[in-house]
């Protein structure tokens, strides 16, 4: 009998939606696939860590951090492993890279993934700062070392921008990149349009659970150009980090400034644009933007958009639509799949 033994770094809104739907299709990827998937190892920065060779009980892990807000220092399994230990000496195939971002230096769950790939392990992330300050180092070292190293949660969740580009555009050249890639300036810009105040949006994002106490990150533009960066590199090999993006956030925008867009029939959007041009450089750009309303970029029911602009297939955009955490979950969770499938082929 094979297995798959993971370890996951962190367990946060991702981390416990991959365990979900592992939960829930553990028997069909054994079935199918001939793979016993294991996590044996979940840690986190300070609510404990778990650690059982055989396989820990994720609906029981589940639990603890659902019901206590961390793990019991009480359970047979409960471990002081810190998430660099796990990385550098537990027995496992494939690390699960889901630890909080560091939008501006990448760290340390590039360290993470850098270890991990030097012993030949795979890796599958879904944390965005290391792709948009250290790509191509990581892309090189995960080739040097035959390991695996996905990542389709870093950007729209599950939605299947990167495996569409590796399985299905194969010597496709992608010399262009627009959309809306951060969901919640996309939702304030909405809400804004409707005259409510932005103290009530932002109430109300946070207790929706998608929106962080300080949404600085979202609003002055960071996460975007960091989501615009990872684009840039994974699809156009542009070796880019997220401070040569040109950023401008939403801090400015005004509810004149929406009404005023709408008297000439269009909508403002927070919009990413990355381009290789005919000299061969790179740019992005990420800033408020007055858009038609008869582009798709405007359907009020959009969390995030991308177009792809290619030579051969012309112009692809792919949508995401509901801010559903089993998406997020998902994409960790097919990246793993993807890893088995490899493993398999070869």
């Amino acid at each position: 009998m094979k297995q798959l033994k993971v370890a996951m770094l962190g367990f946060g809104i991702a981390g416990k939606a991959f365990a979900r739907i592992l939960n829930q299709t553990h028997d069909e990827i054994f079935k199918t696939k001939g793979v016993d998937v294991r996590v044996v190892a979940i840690t986190t920065g300070s609510r404990g860590s778990l650690y059982c060779m055989e396989g820990l009980d994720l609906v029981e892990a589940t639990r603890q951090m659902t019901e206590s807000g961390k793990f019991d220092n009480n359970s047979p399994t409960f471990s002081s492993l810190s998430s660099m230990d796990v990385v550098k000496n537990v027995d496992y195939d494939v690390v699960l890279e889901l630890t909080p971002l560091n939008i501006f230096t990448g760290l340390p769950a590039t360290d993470h993934i850098r270890e991990a790939l030097k012993r030949g392990k795979h890796v599958v992330s879904a944390n965005k700062g290391p792709l948009a300050w250290h790509y191509r180092e990581l892309k090189d070292l995960a080739k040097a070392n035959n390991a695996c190293f996905f990542f389709e949660t870093t950007v729209m969740a599950g939605t299947p921008v990167f495996n569409m580009a590796d399985n299905c555009l194969q010597f496709c050249k992608i010399d262009k990149i627009e959309g809306i890639l951060n969901a919640t300036t996309n939702y304030i810009l909405k809400k804004m349009s409707k005259d409510i105040p932005i103290s009530e949006i932002m109430r109300a994002g946070r207790e929706g659970g998608f929106m962080e106490a300080d949404a600085s990150m979202d609003t002055e533009g960071w996460d975007a150009a960091a989501k615009l960066t990872v684009l840039m590199n994974a699809l156009m090999d542009a070796d880019i980090t997220p401070d040569l993006i040109d950023r401008t956030g939403i801090n400015e925008i005004t509810t004149e400034d929406i009404n005023a867009a709408k008297t000439r029939g269009n909508v403002i959007k927070l919009m990413c644009r990355g381009e290789r041009h005919a000299d061969g450089t790179v740019t992005g750009k990420v800033a408020p933007e007055e858009v038609p309303e008869s582009d798709v970029f405007t359907d009020e029911k959009l969390v995030a958009v991308v177009s792809l602009y290619t030579d051969l297939m012309g112009k692809l955009t792919m949508m995401q639509y509901g801010l559903e955490t089993t998406q997020a979950g998902y994409g960790v969770f097919i990246d793993t799949i993807r890893v088995i499938d490899t493993i398999i082929c070869d």
